[in-house]
């Protein structure tokens, strides 16, 4: 595959953009497996992040029922266009994946673009879908199935685990790209699941966990008092309701994404009998 992307880099006159993480996977033993892990069939429609040269979205065309294939460089859309065309069941689209309209999906098999990692991974996690299967740099895909205590694990790794279950599938040298990127990868595969357990309000509690992992080294105490503060509480206030909920003596890096979720009803709760909502003040 590396002698045949070459080629087509070459006939094009395209010069991979470091910006836009164009390191393209020329292992197709590694694309197979991809499509196994998502256990992919005629029944699928199947979206891919970040189509490139069309690889993958070749041997996903000829396995699923439908596949949307998108891609954001105008250049290599075209280049899917050409190499394509053939495939009635392929869909290209050109554009952002956070801005643009995606047809219903039921799969998603992607090696997307490193630089919107995070940003796609909250995009995808607020959609329906059975399975998906994406590459992403290794230090990455480590904080998404990282425990309580260890130096990756954070929002990312709870936001996660909120909504779906995570497992490291595969290692992916870097030299099984080219051009070769600074990082190796590892292949993840995502399975969406009800939630583990119940929070007052989703969208605050993930505000707050925004806040509280920016200190995640400090006692849950101490890491709640910007996040109170933001809220225009009193100082004295502040500090009363930070001493008296559940596990404020821990260190936010060590607590269970659990007693992160019970911390905030409780605080959603008090907040509320004392008389500052967090739902009209976030």
């Amino acid at each position: 595959m590396l002698k045949k992307t070459k080629n087509i880099i070459s006939r094009y006159k395209i010069r991979p953009k470091k910006r836009l993480s164009q390191n393209f996977l020329v292992e197709e033993h590694i694309l197979e497996k991809m499509i196994s892990y998502a256990s992919i069939n005629r029944d699928d429609s199947v979206l891919e992040i970040g189509a490139g040269l069309g690889f993958l979205t070749e041997l996903l065309a000829e396995r699923a029922g439908h596949v949307i294939a998108v891609e954001i460089d105008k250049k290599l859309t075209k280049i899917l266009i050409d190499r394509l065309g053939k495939y009635e069941n392929i869909t290209i689209l050109n554009g952002d994946i956070m801005k643009i309209n995606v047809p219903d999906f039921n799969k998603v098999v992607s090696i997307p673009p490193y630089s919107i990692s995070s940003q796609l991974l909250f995009w995808l996690l607020q959609r329906r879908f059975e399975c998906a299967v994406l590459t992403f740099q290794e230090e990455f895909a480590r904080r998404l199935a990282a425990k309580p205590g260890t130096e990756d694990y954070g929002r990312l790794t709870v936001t996660v685990y909120y909504h779906a279950e995570v497992e490291l599938l595969d290692f992916i040298p870097k030299d099984y790209f080219w051009p070769v990127p600074e990082v190796n990868s590892m292949i993840v595969r995502l399975k969406p699941r009800e939630q583990p357990f119940h929070v007052e309000n989703e969208r605050i509690f993930f505000n707050f966990i925004r806040a509280i992992f920016t200190q995640k080294n400090r006692k849950l105490r101490n890491a709640l008092m910007p996040f109170l503060n933001d809220l225009r509480i009193p100082k004295k206030d502040a500090i009363q309701i930070a001493d008296s909920v559940p596990f404020h003596y821990r260190r936010v890096r060590e607590m269970m994404p659990e007693e992160l979720g019970l911390t905030f009803n409780f605080l959603f709760k008090r907040l509320h009998e004392l008389g500052f909502p967090l739902d009209e003040n976030l």
